[in-house]
């Protein structure tokens, strides 16, 4: 989702360059040649490293100050949160509550602007290092993590009695075995015999899109989009294009990659759309070709 190339690079490790979805110009360092080095040396790594939690498709989200580094907030992101995140350089989540996308800050006013994302070892958990224009927490404080829970003094062993050496990251514990797909109505393979919502599925985003592209709400991604014009719309289409493409390899292996190709397609056909809007087509002119072909054949 990075605004001026094709590849999304989060960080892993220590201190960086990246701003804005981008790594600066020479500070990218392929992970394969850090093998081995030094845990203070920031390794760059795709965002592919990220590994979704399989029954949800969410990562956790720790949200840090960049100047203080004081802990804000924590949250959830999907794939696609994590997109709008690199592409705008503001903070996107997933709502778990709402089953939807939001822009920290977007009606408060108090945004966060990432400056830096990193992962951990396992990949299994996002940090987002932020400039915050104002509190973090929904009850105005500073930060969500403002209570705190007494430890015991009996409870807490002297450091030099654990042995010292240990290493703050455990090793990678084995991947779990891909999770079977949930129940589709969508998906003719999964054997659910009830009503395909495909048409007023589309009906609906297109209505949004529309909406959007006439409307242009502030810290919207769809508006984002139109407002960076054709160019974004045709290089999004052809980014998300390659994806399904490499989603596809993944997909023949089982479950989890068909969950992939989904989630990637549907990314395609989202910016094909929006590209439909921007240039003036509407979804009729292509079923309209789409019928004649048909008959066609």
């Amino acid at each position: 989702m990075d605004e001026r190339g094709d590849s999304r690079t989060v960080s892993s490790g220590a201190e960086s360059g990246w701003r804005h979805g981008e790594m600066a110009s020479g500070s990218a360092v392929h992970a394969d040649s850090l093998e081995g080095a030094p845990t203070s040396v920031l390794q760059a790594v795709p965002l592919e490293a990220v590994r979704y939690d399989t029954a949800t498709g969410l990562v956790p989200v720790v949200v840090q100050d960049a100047r203080s580094e004081a802990v804000l907030m924590q949250a959830y992101a999907n794939r696609e949160a994590l997109k709008r995140t690199l592409a705008t350089g503001y903070a996107w989540f997933w709502s778990r509550s709402r089953q939807a996308y939001w822009q920290k800050g977007a009606t408060s006013g108090h945004v966060q602007r990432v400056v830096e994302v990193r992962i951990d070892c396992d990949g299994d958990a996002v940090l987002y290092r932020v400039e915050a224009a104002g509190p973090a927490c929904h009850t105005g404080a500073p930060s969500c993590f403002f209570r705190s829970i007494p430890i015991p003094a009996a409870a807490v062993t002297p450091l030099e009695s654990r042995g010292e050496g240990a290493p703050a990251c455990d090793a990678p514990e084995a991947a779990e075995p891909p999770a079977s797909l949930p129940p589709d109505a969508a998906v003719t393979s999964s054997g659910v015999e009830v009503e395909n919502p495909s048409a007023d599925i589309l009906q609906a985003l297109w209505a949004t899109l529309d909406a959007r592209f006439r409307e242009r709400p502030p810290g919207s991604y769809t508006s984002y989009l139109f407002e960076q014009g054709v160019d974004k719309l045709a290089k999004k289409v052809g980014e998300e294009g390659v994806e399904v493409a490499i989603a596809a390899k993944n997909a023949a292996a089982g479950a989890a990659g068909r969950k992939e190709l989904a989630a990637e397609s549907a990314d395609l056909v989202f910016h094909l759309l929006a590209l439909w809007r921007g240039v003036g087509l509407t979804p009729g002119d292509v079923w309209a070709v789409l019928r004649e072909r048909h008959r066609e054949h």
